[in-house]
C-alpha cells in the first residue's frame, strides 16, 4: 500500500494535468477558428489527429510506463507537454500550431495511462473502488472548471494565455514527479509486504462475465468519445450560432462537464451499477439521443437540458471503461495504456465521419451531426451483439 501523501501527490498531479490539457485542447478550436478561419470541416480533421494519434502514443505509453517505470514515462510525458505549449506560445502560422499540436498529443498519452496506473497501484480489491471514485473525481473536477473559467481567461489575458499557462502547470508536474518518484520509492519498498493486492471483483464474479463486461464497455466508450470529440470542435460554430461570446460558451457549453462530474460523484458512492448490463445500455440510448439534440436543435434551453443528459451518460460509460479495466487486471500500465488507446480510436473515428459527411454533403449544415449519430446507432448494435454472446466460450 502506497502512503496517503503519495497518493494524494497523484491526485495532484492529475488535477493540473486536467486543468492545463482541457485549457489547451477545447480552445484550441475557438483560436483556430479566430486566428485561422478554421469552420467546421477543418476543426473536425484536428480533433481527428489527436485521435490517431492517441491510439499510437496510448498503447506505447502505457507499455512504456509498464516496462521502464511510470516516472520514467511521466517525466518523459510533462516536460514534452512544456516545451510543445511553449513553442506554441510563439508560433503564428496554422502549420506551425498543428506541429506543436502533434507533439503535445503525442507527449499526453504518456501522462494519463500512467497517472491512472499509480493512482490504482498497490490497492486491494477494498479499496480499489474508492481509489478509481477519487481519480474520476479530480480530472472531471479540472476539466468542468477549466473549461467554465478557459473562455473569460482568454478573453481577459488574451489567446497567448492558451500556451503559457499550461507550459507553467507542466513545468510545475515535472519538479512534483521527481518529489514523488523519490516517496514512491521509499513507501513502497517499507509497505510492499503489509497487505498483498487482491486483483478484483473477480474474486467473486465469473471470470467470463466480468470480462464481458471489459469488453462491452471497451467498446462502448470509443464510441462515447466519438460523440465527445465531434461536440467538442463544433461547439465555436454552435456557439456563433447562438450568438454566445467565448467566455459565454465556456459557461454555458461546461454543463455538460459538470453532470458528468455529478455522475462521478453518484457512482462513486453507490456500486450497484457494477456488472449491471441495464445501466450501460440505458447510459448509450441516452448518450445518443442526447447528442444529437445539442447538435441538431439550435435553442439554448434544449442546448443547456441536453447537456445534462449527455454528461451523465458519458460519466457512466467512462467510469465502467476504467473500472472494469483495473478491476480484471494485474498489468495497470498496460491496461490503462489499452483504456486510452480505445478512447483514441473514438476521438479520431467521430471527427473523421463527421468531416467526411461535412465535406461530401456541404449544402447540410447537420451533415456531420447526422452521420456520426449513425456510427453511434452502429455501437448500440454492438454492444448488444457482444451482450448475446455472453455465454459462449
Amino acid at each position: 500500500m502506497s502512503s496517503p501523501a503519495s497518493k494524494l501527490a497523484v491526485f495532484i498531479l492529475t488535477g493540473l494535468n486536467t486543468l492545463a490539457s482541457t485549457f489547451y485542447f477545447n480552445y484550441l478550436f475557438f483560436l483556430a477558428k479566430e486566428q485561422f478561419g478554421f469552420g467546421q470541416l477543418q476543426n473536425l480533421l484536428l480533433s481527428a489527429l489527436a485521435g490517431f494519434l492517441w491510439v499510437i502514443g496510448s498503447w506505447y505509453g502505457g507499455r512504456l510506463a509498464q516496462q521502464r517505470g511510470y516516472f520514467f514515462a511521466l517525466k518523459i510525458g510533462f516536460l514534452g507537454l512544456a516545451v510543445a505549449t511553449a513553442v506554441g506560445g510563439v508560433m503564428n502560422s496554422s502549420v506551425g500550431q498543428i506541429v506543436v499540436f502533434t507533439v503535445w498529443t503525442l507527449h499526453i498519452c504518456l501522462t494519463w495511462p500512467t497517472l491512472e496506473a499509480l493512482a490504482c497501484e498497490h490497492e486491494t480489491v477494498r479499496t480499489l473502488p474508492r481509489i478509481i471514485g477519487l481519480y474520476n473525481l479530480v480530472w472531471a473536477g479540472g476539466a468542468a472548471v477549466a473549461y467554465f473559467l478557459g473562455g473569460m481567461v482568454v478573453e481577459r489575458l488574451g489567446w497567448k494565455s492558451l500556451f503559457w499557462i499550461p507550459a507553467g502547470m507542466h513545468l510545475l508536474e515535472v519538479i512534483l514527479t521527481v518529489w514523488l518518484e523519490r516517496r514512491w520509492n521509499q513507501t513502497t519498498s517499507i509497505n510492499s509486504a503489509a497487505e498483498p493486492p487482491i486483483s478484483s471483483d473477480c474474486v467473486n464474479e465469473d471470470r467470463r462475465h466480468a470480462l464481458t463486461f471489459q469488453r462491452i464497455a471497451w467498446v462502448a466508450n470509443p464510441f462515447a468519445y466519438m460523440a465527445i470529440n465531434t461536440l467538442i470542435p463544433l461547439i465555436p460554430k454552435l456557439a456563433g450560432n447562438l450568438g454566445l461570446s467565448t467566455s459565454e460558451a465556456g459557461f454555458v457549453c461546461s454543463v455538460w462537464m459538470f453532470a458528468r462530474l455529478g455522475a462521478f460523484a453518484m457512482l462513486w458512492r453507490w456500486t450497484g451499477w457494477h456488472y449491471r448490463f441495464g445501466w450501460m445500455v440505458a447510459s448509450y440510448l441516452l448518450l445518443l439521443g442526447s447528442f444529437a439534440a445539442i447538435l441538431l436543435i439550435s435553442k439554448l434551453w434544449v442546448l443547456v437540458v441536453a447537456q445534462l443528459l449527455f454528461g451523465w451518460a458519458a460519466g457512466l460509460i467512462y467510469y465502467s471503461s476504467l473500472f472494469y479495466s483495473m478491476d480484471a487486471s494485474d498489468t495497470k500500465g498496460v491496461h490503462g495504456g489499452i483504456h486510452e488507446a480505445a478512447l483514441g480510436l473514438g476521438i479520431f473515428a467521430g471527427p473523421a465521419i463527421g468531416a467526411i459527411a461535412v465535406n461530401g454533403w456541404p449544402a447540410q449544415p447537420h451533415a456531420g451531426a447526422w452521420a456520426v449519430s449513425g456510427l453511434l446507432g452502429v455501437g448500440l448494435a454492438a454492444i448488444g451483439t457482444l451482450w448475446q454472446r455472453r455465454d459462449r466460450p
